[in-house]
Formats: C-alpha cells, sequence, structure tokens
C-alpha cells in the first residue's frame, strides 16, 4: 500500500508502513518567545478509515540525538488525549479537519527549541512527519542573570547586591525582567534581591530542594526583606556597546597576567555581565574557561555539545580559582570608541 504525505504544495511517497531518516518530511517553524506556534501534521490517507477516527494514534515527540533524552509530548489514543511534563496545559491538537494532526504550542520558552517528530499510526500505516522549531527572542534586548561574588552564596545585603550589579556592567533586576526570563527558562535554586526589595527566584524544573518538586513552576518568592539581610542577585545586562572576545595566547594565565594581557591588546578583561549579553544576545560561543573581572572563571555556550554543555545553553561557572594558578586563558572587551 502507498500513502501520500503532504504539506502545502510539498509531497512525498511513503511506501509500506516502514520510514527511515531519507523519507521523513521535515519542516522548519518559528516562534517568538512567550509566543504561540503551530507545529504542522498532516495526512492524506487513500485509506477508507477516516483520519478523525477513533483508531488513529496520534504521538507528538521532542526528540533529541541521544534517544535517552526524548521526550513525550502529546499522545492521542482515540477519544484520550494526555499531555506530558513541561508541555501539560500548554499543548493542544489543532484538529481543524479530519485530517489535521497539527500541534498548537502555547508560552513558548527556549527550554522548547528543537526537533519534534508526530508519528500517527492507524493500524495498518505508519507515518512519521519532523518538525523543527526555532525560538528568537523577539523584542528581547538584554537578559537576566544569577550572581554571587568570591565570599560566596548568600553574602549581599541589598545595596551591596545593588553595587555588584554595577560592577559587573549591569543593573539590579526588576520582578518583570526576572518573570521574563523564567518564560525564557532561567531555572535557578538561589534567592535573589529584585530592584523592589523582594528576594526571588525561578523554578521551570520543580524538584525538591526548590521548594518542593508538587508545586508548579514559577517564581519562588520571600517576600519583600530587611535590606540588611543577605542572599544572592539577580542582574540585568542589556546589548553590549563594544566586543566581547576570547583572547588567544600561547599559554594559560594567572588572575593579573589575564588582566594585563586584555590591557596589552587595547582592551579590558571582560565582566560578567559582557559574556552573558555576548552569549544570550549574540550567540557567542566558546568552550574554553577564562578569567573575568570579578576573578571567575566562566565559558559561554551557545551550541551544546559533549564536554562544554552537552544538554543545554548556558554560561558555565567554574568557580572563583586561586588567583594565582595558570589554568585559564582570558576573555577581553573592548568598549565602542
Amino acid at each position: 500500500m502507498m500513502r501520500l504525505l503532504c504539506i502545502t504544495i510539498v509531497c512525498l511517497i511513503l511506501a509500506g508502513s516502514a520510514y527511515s531518516e531519507e523519507t521523513i518530511l521535515t519542516v522548519k517553524v518559528s516562534a517568538e518567545l512567550g509566543g504561540n506556534i503551530t507545529l504542522p501534521c498532516r495526512i492524506l490517507s487513500s485509506d477508507t478509515v477516516s483520519f478523525g477516527n477513533n483508531g488513529h494514534r496520534i504521538k507528538w515527540t521532542k526528540v533529541e540525538d541521544d534517544e535517552a533524552l526524548n521526550e513525550d509530548v502529546l499522545v492521542k489514543m482515540g477519544p484520550h488525549i494526555r499531555a506530558y511534563e513541561s508541555f501539560e496545559g500548554r499543548v493542544f491538537l489543532q484538529n481543524l479537519d479530519s485530517e489535521d494532526a497539527s500541534l498548537i504550542m502555547t508560552e513558548v520558552s527556549m527550554d522548547d527549541k528543537g526537533k519534534y517528530h508526530c508519528d500517527i499510526d492507524n493500524g495498518i500505516e505508519d507515518s512519521l512527519q519532523e518538525v523543527i522549531l526555532e525560538v528568537h527572542a523577539g523584542l528581547m534586548t538584554g537578559v537576566v542573570f544569577p550572581y554571587y561574588p568570591p565570599l560566596g552564596r548568600y553574602n549581599l545585603n541589598f545595596n551591596n547586591a545593588v553595587q555588584a550589579c554595577e560592577d559587573q556592567e549591569a543593573v539590579i533586576a526588576s520582578h518583570e525582567q526576572l518573570l521574563a526570563a523564567w518564560k525564557g527558562g532561567l531555572d535557578w535554586c538561589n534567592a535573589g534581591w529584585l530592584s523592589d526589595g523582594t528576594v526571588q527566584y525561578p523554578i521551570t524544573k520543580p524538584r525538591h530542594p526548590c521548594g518542593g518538586s508538587n508545586n508548579e513552576p514559577g517564581l519562588r518568592t520571600y517576600g519583600r526583606q530587611e535590606k540588611i539581610r543577605q542572599f544572592d542577585v539577580f542582574c540585568y545586562t542589556t546589548a553590549l556597546k563594544g566586543h566581547f572576545y576570547w583572547l588567544v595566547q600561547p599559554e594559560r594565565l594567572t588572575f593579573d597576567e589575564a588582566v594585563e594581557a586584555c590591557r596589552d591588546d587595547g582592551a579590558e578583561i571582560a565582566k560578567v555581565g559582557h559574556m552573558f549579553a555576548a552569549w544570550k544576545l549574540e550567540g557567542y560561543d566558546r568552550c574554553d574557561s577564562g578569567w573575568l573581572a570579578d576573578g571567575s572563571v566562566r565559558y559561554p555556550i551557545s551550541r551544546p555539545r559533549k564536554n562544554c554543555s552537552p544538554t543545554e545553553e548556558a554560561v558555565r561557572f567554574v568557580g572563583f580559582p586561586d588567583k594565582t594558578v595558570k589554568s585559564y586563558g582570558v576573555y577581553c572587551f573592548k568598549p565602542d570608541q
């Protein structure tokens, strides 16, 4: 038996019930962060059984290179429909007609981007369509990042928190900015000051140490606190006004050597805010640990891969090492003239 699989004017013939990567029709769609998107899936069949018949199974899956990391999104078995995990409550079948298995996804986050499979089985034939979802930041002009100083976690009163952000080329974040960052996928299990004097933290993956595994994702809050109390801080920085870069050096550097190397190159040692802005807003990617101005060592990954950041885009934090060690390179920043 032959089956015809179509998307608008693009058609593909699948022979029998088997398919391979060569026979999978792939389409790309793009969504704005926080918005809604439809992932198309449609089959025209010569079968006498209607597509809308309860005999069909529709399964949407988010797939990864490592199959063990695949995530079930939604399954329809006859009249029964179930969405899974982080997709629950925000994915739905479009059902424009009896041959429509398209998936509507709401409140799109950065974690949603990737490859999806729509698998349809009527008990006789099995067909597969692939959709690649790209997510862009839209009008986002800044990035929120958590911060704590070399002294360690929970060492900043409110005034020191404000200063700590300024020292890293940023400002203390507002509640609205943290909320937008959470919608974009920010998950951080340490409480930090915000500009309104409240202390909060964003959780996208509920778990026991972070407000409980049975609670919904969201912003956890301690409410408004006395400004002498000590927490971490959430900072907000905007687009770079200069050039952030890895300085190629023949050998690894101490912290003082790193500062001097940037200076010799006509630049300054980069700040944490510079790295986050370059990573989030410009897609900067480098799998090399380097000194930053606060004495921390970090590296930015926008293309997850083995031995760098295998599962997610992130600014990886190595720590605040002994400044006399020669184990790291350096990131520099040249302000616009």
